[in-house]
């Protein structure tokens, strides 16, 4: 991995003296594709079940999808330790998709969004040092929390923009009325960034401050519903409508201004373009968080599992699981029981978990490298 972590940083430098262009761009392509297939051969990188533990890395991740009674599972996660060739760095994501493409849209996704982030994110580092040119030497980048973040911001936004756009154009699928929502983190050091298109869900382990040593939840996004006030106000300025069904009270839903059609039930999603005119947006919101020793996982979960289990419930089940590797399996299993006994006669969802832990002593059995099981 060292000469391909060397050629990118190599590009970093030559990009940041010379003007942007097509040239550049497919040059920073070809890298980041190179990255992606040299992760692939040494097992980096997980789009399965399965769990990922590298030698030397902090994180331990352990990932679970399960179909629902709904056909096709929609549902998809990919994982990706040392992000970019960074030895500091891994990019979670998962994705929930819906309508009659969603499970092609949501792989599509998957596939696209961390290879555009990372050409964005080296591109925005490129225009940092590139505005940093002073006479005849190059001033360092100012090494801060802030700036840190706003580059990451900045490749989220661009690169959301740009996977949207080259959806519309997909000719593969249609996705005029197909979409999938989008939850993504990148750990860099102690530092996470999350990043959420949708209503999929980060939930925050961290140690309380009473001294029985309890996990207490915190939950790190903002579940994107149609009923939210900012998002409501945006889809009937845009003509957009929100409402419920008289079978389905409490489900609000976007529809189209003159037809009920197509009841979108978040207010944020890649695809659905039958919508976008009226109030559907795949701006993400982008936060992040200094994880301290108190820290000790994250969970990444499609709606499914929070439609039925709350944060607090979610901390316990995974904290509780004795074999760490199994956490996310324990979780949707979990969550399966939950809709049998909540939600009798409904269909139960797709339901998808990704435990990301900071601490890889906390695993309870040590394995080399990415593990796969159904």
């Amino acid at each position: 991995m060292g000469h391909l972590s060397s050629m990118f940083n190599g590009l970093a430098k030559s990009f940041s003296l010379r003007k942007g262009g097509n040239s550049v761009r497919c040059e920073r392509r070809e890298a980041v594709e190179e990255m992606a297939k040299e992760a692939k051969k040494n097992d980096l990188i997980l789009c399965s079940s399965g769990v990922v533990s590298v030698d030397g890395s902090n994180n331990f991740a352990s990932v679970f999808s399960k179909r629902g009674q709904k056909g096709t599972n929609q549902d998809c996660c990919i994982v990706w330790e040392e992000f970019g060739c960074q030895d500091d760095m891994i990019f979670c994501g998962i994705f929930d998709g819906h309508g009659p493409w969603g499970h092609f849209v949501a792989k599509r996704v998957r596939e696209s969004m961390p290879r555009s982030l990372l050409c964005n994110w080296q591109e925005t580092l490129a225009a940092q040092s590139s505005s940093s040119l002073d006479n005849d030497h190059v001033k360092e980048i100012p090494d801060n929390k802030q700036q840190k973040f706003n580059i990451w911001k900045h490749s989220y936004l661009k690169t959301c923009a740009s996977i949207d756009q080259e959806l519309e154009h997909c000719r593969k699928f249609d996705s005029f009325h197909s979409g999938t929502t989008a939850l993504s983190i990148v750990r860099q050091g102690e530092t996470i960034i999350i990043a959420n298109v949708g209503d999929s869900r980060a939930v925050l382990a961290t140690t309380s401050d009473d001294d029985d040593g309890s996990l207490v939840a915190v939950q790190l996004t903002v579940d994107f519903k149609p009923n939210l006030p900012q998002e409501a106000e945006r889809i009937t300025q845009c003509q957009g409508r929100v409402f419920c069904l008289e079978d389905e009270p409490g489900v609000h839903r976007v529809w189209l201004p003159d037809v009920e059609s197509p009841g979108l039930a978040m207010s944020r999603a890649f695809g659905d373009y039958c919508l976008k005119e009226y109030g559907l947006i795949s701006v993400p919101e982008v936060t992040q968080r200094n994880i301290s020793s108190k820290d000790q996982f994250v969970i990444l979960a499609s709606d499914g599992v929070w439609d039925v289990i709350s944060n607090q419930e979610a901390v316990d089940i995974v904290s509780s699981t004795e074999d760490k590797a199994k956490s996310a399996k324990c979780l949707v299993q979990c969550a399966v029981h939950a809709w049998k006994r909540k939600r009798r006669g409904i269909a139960i969802d797709d339901i998808s978990a990704i435990c990301l832990f900071f601490h890889s002593s906390l695993c309870s059995e040590e394995v080399s490298t990415i593990e796969t099981f159904k």
